[in-house]
């Protein structure tokens, strides 16, 4: 599968830049998948606007893989996606581990109707960058691939500018998601692609979550044939967005009406703190990111879409004091919530 093989409509959603949430997965007491609620997920994040989902990512537990969630997961998003709207939402499926395992996943997401893949290196930390190349070459070989760049923290590596510039001259590649937490690597990764003169091919789309609105504001300068132009960040694809998801909709909505003025108003770095600091509570910033899918959970039984906040690992739960955090982001930040968009649609998601 190639990138012209995306429908045209949606590779070109994917471009112009929106909001892809990457799914949680939801579970029953018995932390045994909960069918009827993974399908409500989906259908909130179409229904709120998303230009599409991203599945089997590090948001739906990278731990779906040893208990045979892989594929059930996956199907179940995309038969909603494939029903639920009048469209075709751009779908994206997490694949990892390495080479063989990855390519085994890459041709499964391809099967089921996924458009791209976004591809963890996690299995890769010690690779080289010839290695990783190669490897990443082969994956995009089955289908068009999304770049990761994974925080160390949470388990990523840290990606040189040179690996960035031959990994966006794959010819399959279609865009990157950043997620180093860092400005200086997330400069790499932007130099990079520009150097390899993919600008026009592959799309940026922000995972720093520590600074979301900062990525979407951003003109970053380059140097394309010796002269200087200008390279956005038009979407995320993030954790984050997994909640509140209407609101972030209408916030990439914003930022693209105005995207190439000359001047803004202070008021949008004031909501890149709030977002922030949401995002602090949300991924438990605070206890080095211990709740950080728990925190999403939580937020999401808060508005009826899961039943309980459990993941698989029984161990894996909010974080101290973490619970209180989200209730003074809740109190501080009430513009930034959608809780009336789910209260108002919750009973037709839910619905069989």
């Amino acid at each position: 599968m190639r990138i012209d093989d995306i429908p045209e409509q949606t590779l070109s959603v994917f471009r112009r830049g929106g909001v892809i949430p990457a799914q949680p997965l939801a579970l029953n007491s018995k932390r045994e998948l909960d069918p009827r609620r993974q399908r409500a997920l989906s259908r909130y994040y179409l229904d709120a606007g998303s230009a599409g989902i991203a599945v089997g990512v590090h948001t739906t537990q990278f731990a779906i893989r040893d208990v045979g969630l892989y594929e059930p997961v996956l199907k179940l998003a995309a038969e909603e996606a494939n029903s639920w709207v009048d469209r075709t939402p751009f779908m994206v499926a997490g694949v990892v581990g390495k080479t063989e395992q990855a390519l085994t996943e890459a041709k499964m997401a391809k099967s089921l109707g996924y458009h791209a893949v976004l591809l963890g290196l996690a299995a890769l930390n010690n690779a080289s960058v010839d290695e990783l190349v190669a490897h990443c070459r082969k994956v995009a070989d089955v289908m068009p691939v999304v770049g990761f760049y994974l925080q160390p923290a949470v388990g990523g590596r840290n990606l040189p500018y040179e690996f960035w510039k031959r990994f966006a001259e794959i010819e399959n590649v279609v865009g990157i998601k950043m997620a180093p937490f860092n400005r200086y690597k997330t400069l790499d990764v932007v130099r990079g692609v520009a150097d390899a003169g993919a600008k026009d091919r592959i799309t940026l789309y922000t995972g720093n979550d520590d600074h979301i609105v900062g990525d979407l504001m951003t003109p970053f300068p380059v140097r394309i044939n010796g002269q200087t132009e200008t390279m956005n960040i038009v979407g995320g694809l993030l954790g984050h967005w997994s909640v509140w998801t209407r609101k972030a909709v209408e916030l990439v909505e914003e930022v693209s009406a105005i995207r190439g003025q000359e001047t803004v108003s202070a008021s949008w770095w004031t909501r890149d703190a709030a977002v922030t600091d949401s995002n602090g509570a949300f991924f438990d910033a605070a206890n080095d990111y211990v709740g950080v899918i728990a925190g999403l959970h939580e937020v999401l039984r808060r508005q009826g879409l899961l039943e309980g906040i459990w993941c698989l690992d029984p161990d894996e739960d909010l974080g101290p004091g973490q619970l209180a955090e989200i209730d003074r982001v809740y109190k501080s930040y009430p513009e930034l919530n959608d809780d009336d968009f789910v209260r108002q649609n919750l009973d037709r998601w839910l619905a069989n």
